[in-house]
């Protein structure tokens, strides 16, 4: 059985964990694989490290943030796409499972795993273990279960796997955008793992495949104050409820029933991040629109009624000789 090509993806910036980043890359166990790096890095530091492995693809990339995701996701040649953040490690059998995971089912879309959080000398920290068993999940149910949930239970883009093919079916116009709403500056992993999972599954190896460093020397997404969208991080979660009713995915009534829990987030950290109590007040004044709708009594027609239709000719006993 031939084994797909896999492009192991890296948009970077920050060079302090980068060589141990790349190695676990080179150390993968799967057989057939490229590595791509974007380098957006302000020194040469990146581009030095790959010098010392010619099997490694380079590109210098002059965009930012999340315009370097998507360079390096779409230089992709593979017929499956590893993402891997430049501080994050990878376990040596990760490609390989994750590929045997996709390939086990003509619907799965988008594989994910249990994965460990590190810290800046590789020491575990934190277990984050969705399921105690491999399984899959609809795309809906896990849209569904982390939208009302309020969670990304899959994790970072270091976790995943999936098609390319859906990839470019999304494009780089939609890729972090559904149901109205752009998510690029705080859920874009969420909003995409939603969108490449839809109308197929995912499939959860329980296994720790994937290692997530919090480093708060660095200017990382995860640092609230090395990143200043921090708070779009805790606000999409609100917009996210109505851009799923939007698009169909959960009920008016479930909508609705989430605005306890709106209201609690918008309490205890609208003071801090002004996203967050915007994105209340536009889901509330949703909800009020929504709901008058609902309750608005329905319009008398002002039609007159069809005027009776003439009684069709029996061709066998009206048609003349």
């Amino acid at each position: 059985m031939s084994l797909p090509l896999v492009s192991i993806v890296i948009p970077s910036y920050k060079p302090a964990h980068f060589e141990q980043c790349l190695r676990s890359a080179i150390g993968q166990t799967y057989p057939n694989i490229e590595i791509l790096v974007s380098d957006n890095c302000p020194t040469d530091a990146i581009e030095t490290i790959c010098r010392q492995f010619p099997s490694v693809i380079y590109q210098r990339c002059p965009v930012k943030r999340t315009d370097n995701v998507l360079a390096a996701l779409f230089s992709a040649k593979g017929e499956l796409i590893k993402p891997l953040f430049d501080d994050d490690l990878l376990h040596p059998f990760c490609v390989e499972r994750m590929v045997a995971a996709l390939r086990s089912a003509s619907d799965v879309e988008l594989v994910f795993s249990a994965s460990q959080v590190i810290n800046i000398d590789n020491q575990r920290t934190e277990t984050r273990r969705p399921y105690e068993a491999h399984g899959s999940l609809t795309g809906r149910e896990m849209h569904r279960i982390m939208t009302l949930g309020m969670r990304n239970f899959v994790g970072e883009f270091s976790s995943i796997l999936f098609r390319r093919e859906k990839l470019w079916k999304i494009g780089t116009r939609d890729m972090f955008r559904f149901g109205g709403h752009d998510f690029t500056s705080g859920l874009a992993d969420l909003a995409f793992y939603c969108q490449v999972a839809e109308g197929g599954s995912a499939f959860y190896i329980d296994e720790e495949l994937t290692y997530f460093r919090r480093d708060d020397r660095l200017a990382s997404n995860s640092n609230a104050s090395a990143n200043p969208d921090f708070g779009y991080c805790f606000s999409d979660y609100i917009d996210l409820l109505v851009a799923s009713y939007a698009t169909g995915v959960i009920t008016a009534a479930e909508l609705a029933g989430m605005r306890e829990q709106v209201q609690a987030l918008a309490a205890r950290l609208g003071a801090v991040f002004p996203q967050v109590s915007a994105s209340c007040e536009r889901y509330l004044s949703f909800l009020e629109t929504l709901q008058a709708k609902q309750t608005e009594p329905p319009k008398k027609s002002t039609r007159k009624p069809a005027a009776k239709a003439a009684k069709p000719r029996n061709l066998l006993v009206d048609t003349p000789a």
